[in-house]
Formats: C-alpha cells, structure tokens, sequence
C-alpha cells in the first residue's frame, strides 16, 4: 500500500473534495470532517514519501499512472525539496482547514459544503503541481489551485468578488502563457514529460522559440507568484479572501509557482545558457523592485491584512534575486525562504484572521492591549515579526543568511544592500504593530463572538496560530539540518559543478 503513497497526496482530497458536497447535505458538519480527514491523511503520505526519500540519500521516487512508463505516460516525481513542500503544504493547509470551522459553523450545509470543496480542490492543486513529472499536467493542478482559489476569494466578502474577478483576469493571462511556453516547448521536443524534454531541448537552447517559451514561463509563473510588477491582483485577494482560507492563500499559493519556476529554470533547462541566464537577470531586477515598493507600500498601510500583502511582496523578491545570483547558496537561500515564508505568512494571517473573529477589527491602531485579550497570538505576532526582520534564532533569519552569502560569493554587492534596507524596513513596520499590541493603551473594542477562555479564541483557531509560531522558532533551530539534509540532498546538478 505504501508504494502508492506520492498518489494519495492528490487521490484523497480530491476524492473528499468531490463528495464533500454530498455529505454536507446529509449533515451539514460531515463534508467538512471529510476533507479534513483526507488532508491529514494526504499529510501523512507526504511524511512517509519524504522520509523513504531521505532513507535513500535523496534518490528521487518517480510513480507511474497505470503503471504507463514515461514518456507516454503521466508520473508523478518526488525529491527531495518537492517532498519537503508536499508535507508544507498539506500541513498547513491541515491546520487552516481547521482553523475555519468557527467561522463557517453558523452557516448552512450548502455553504459550508461548498467552502470545504473548494478548500480540498486548492489543496489538490498546489500539491500536484509540485510532485507532477509532465508540464501539462501542471497546467491542471495550475488550473485547478487557481479556480479554486477564486472562488475562496470571493466568498470573503463585500468586496472580494471583485478582488476574485480582478484575479480571474490577470491569472488567467498567466496561466495561458504557460500553456503557450508549453506548446513552443511540446513544437521543439515533442514531449510533455519534464525529463524528457529537458535532455531533448538541450539541441535547441539557442533557438529563438526557447527563448519565447522560456518568457512565457517566467512572466506566467511570475502573474502567479506575484512578482513585481506583476503583483496587482495580490493586495485585494489577499485583503478580502474568506478569512479561513487566507492564511493557506497567503502562505502558500504563490510558493507553489515559485517553485514551479526553480523546477523549469534550474533542473529541467539549467542556468548556464544564456537564455536562462538572461532571464535570471530580469528576475533580479524584478526582485530588487519587488523588495523595495514592497516595503514602502507596507510602511503606508493601516490595515493589517493589507500590510501583510504587500509584505509579501517583498517576500517574493527575496526569493527572486536568489534564483537570480544562480549560485549554490542563493539557490539555498530561496528555497529555504520559501519555506521559512509559509510559516511566518500564514501565522501572521492566521492572527488577524482570529482578531477579525473575535473584535472585528483589521485595522493596526486599533490593537491596543491585544496582549492582554488574545496572549498566544500576540507572542505568535512578536515571532513571525522576528523572523520577517531576520532577527535569530528565527526561521527568516537563516534564509537572510543564505541569500547574503549567496550576493557576497557572487560579488552581486547590490543585493546585499537591498537585503539591509528591506530587513530595517521590516522592522519599522512590524515594530509598529507590536508597540500598539503592547505598549499603547487598551483600544475600547466591541466583541464580535465573546470568548471566555484562556487561550482567546475558539480552541481551533488558536492552536494553528500557536504550532506556526512554535514552527517559526523551529525552523531556525534545525535549518541546518533542513539545508544538509533535504535541500542539498535536492540540489540540481548545474550548481554542483
């Protein structure tokens, strides 16, 4: 039964995502519990898929639909960083799936079931897209994560269907010019399957039709990603998403592309042609940008929700100019931030989220005394603030570190500078928000859902909130071991030359 691990990740919510509908209108709370279910167990597959893979010293496990050996037939691929994101994203998708139950308990069976679908569908398409082995199968797993993504968005309120229908439009230009690249790709090698067309498109790197593929991809996985300049559907989506599925949004959606991008630069058409190399220079630039207006369009929010959009932004260009140095330790650096990202993104949604429940209130000067009213959010704040300034032992301060060393061993001094300005940027704004979470006085707010218990919120809520904080500080503690073993064990062989 463990040979078919890789295909329960994306086989059990899928499957639960289908019937949860059904089940809801038998009992409106069942759906939910099902998806849940099949999340935890999608989780655990992961788990088990990654730890046979650090068992054989990082040796890939390639899984065969129908047993139809490639190149004629679909597989899925695990490595070992596309196993470790496996497990990220089932996990945090397993923790915000919980965290929506209180909000979505007072409603009925048609709108939870269909919450639940949606949230199961999104988990499936992030999922595939970083185990699958053929480029038309992303384009699915791609299509399904953003379909689904939409309708998450736009169930979130008065505004957020035309956040969703503005995200609609620019995603849907992103994922057609990734089909584009696909089919200039499928014309000059006349395969889907990943491994197969990277040894055949090595004849034709030169080729203008690669080098118009190869733009296709990164503008469409950058649309995704929300890379500046980009990133103009990412602000409102993340503002007004349904505010139980905007910590997995938020944490996650982008990565996936993120990594997609890494897949087809680095392991499939490798970064010493100059094509590839080309278009890593843009991506830098593209990153200064993004790390830069980022920053100062954060420092000039009020609302939280929206401060930690634009954050994001910012966040990405972190992981654009260490693809860009295309050297061993940016590659580290980028791949470790985005994992260091989903965690520190998503607590700090999973926060708002949770004083959103409780008082209403998005609004950064309205926090006043939260200390005292929710603790275990406020010290899950002060962590993830941490970690986004790069203060140790934190997470985000050893991908800081990586991608220092990677600007400093590439003499790309530029980067370093970026690096410095952003981190003290960082700090303002993140500063801002814990002085009035503990210092201001108390802000005189009304209670939207009263809660009486110690931890704050309803149980769960706050424990997503307190095991993101908890992974925050962890992260830090063992990325040594999660670059020694899983990342260097993943590295692709252009940087190992």
């Amino acid at each position: 039964m463990m040979q078919h691990a890789p295909l329960f990740i994306v086989l059990l919510p899928v499957s639960a995502a289908l019937l949860c509908m059904l089940f809801s209108r038998i009992q409106k709370n069942l759906g939910s519990w099902i998806v849940i279910g099949s999340i935890a167990a999608a989780f655990m597959s992961a788990v088990t898929v990654l730890q046979q893979i650090i068992a054989d010293g990082g040796k890939p496990i390639h899984y065969w639909m129908g047993n139809w050996q490639p190149p004629l037939g679909i597989e899925f691929v695990i490595d070992p960083i596309s196993g470790v994101l496996a497990v990220l994203i089932t996990f945090i998708s397993l923790l915000g799936s919980l965290y929506s139950l209180p909000f979505v308990k007072e409603e009925g069976w048609l709108h939870i079931g269909g919450y639940y679908t949606l949230y199961g569908l999104m988990t499936v398409g992030m999922c595939g897209m970083v185990i699958t082995g053929d480029v038309f199968n992303l384009y699915v797993f791609l299509e399904v994560m953003s379909l689904s993504g939409y309708g998450l968005i736009a169930i979130g309120g008065k505004k957020s269907m035309l956040a969703a229908f503005r995200y609609l439009l620019i995603g849907t230009i992103g994922a057609s010019l990734y089909l584009l690249g696909v089919g200039y790709m499928y014309a000059l090698t006349g395969t889907l399957n990943m491994a197969d067309m990277a040894v055949r498109a090595a004849e034709f790197l030169h080729y203008p039709l690669f080098a118009l593929a190869v733009a296709c991809f990164v503008i469409g996985f950058g649309i995704k990603m929300a890379l500046f300049p980009l990133h103009g559907w990412q602000p409102d989506a993340y503002n007004y998403a349904h505010p139980g599925s905007a910590a997995f949004i938020a944490g996650c959606m982008s990565k996936v592309p993120a990594y997609a991008m890494i897949r087809f630069l680095f392991y499939m058409f490798g970064v010493d042609n100059p094509v590839v190399k080309a278009a890593l220079d843009v991506i830098g630039i593209l990153g200064i940008a993004g790390i830069l207006l980022g920053s100062f369009m954060a420092l000039a929010q009020y609302d939280f929700r929206r401060m930690l959009a634009y954050s994001s932004v910012a966040q990405i260009g972190y992981i654009a100019i260490g693809l860009a140095m295309g050297n061993l330790y940016g590659f580290i650096g980028a791949v470790l931030h985005i994992i260091n990202h989903a965690f520190m993104k998503s607590a700090l949604f999973f926060v708002i989220g949770g004083i959103q429940y409780r008082f209403g209130e998005v609004n950064i000067y309205r926090l006043g005394g939260m200390n005292k009213k929710v603790a275990i959010s406020s010290i899950t704040v002060t962590l993830a603030a941490l970690s986004m300034i790069g203060i140790p032992p934190t997470g985000g301060f050893f991908s800081k570190w990586y991608l220092l060393l990677g600007a400093y061993t590439g003499e790309q001094y530029v980067y370093i500078g970026v690096l410095v300005i952003s981190s003290l940027l960082n700090a303002i704004y993140f500063f801002r928000i814990l002085e009035q979470m503990f210092v201001q006085r108390e802000a005189s707010l009304t209670e939207v859902h009263r809660h009486k218990g110690k931890l704050g919120l309803p149980f769960p809520m706050a424990v997503p909130i307190a095991v993101t904080g908890i992974g925050i500080v962890a992260l830090g503690f063992y990325s040594v071991d999660i670059v020694t073993e899983i990342i260097k064990l993943g590295l692709p062989e252009v940087l190992l030359k």
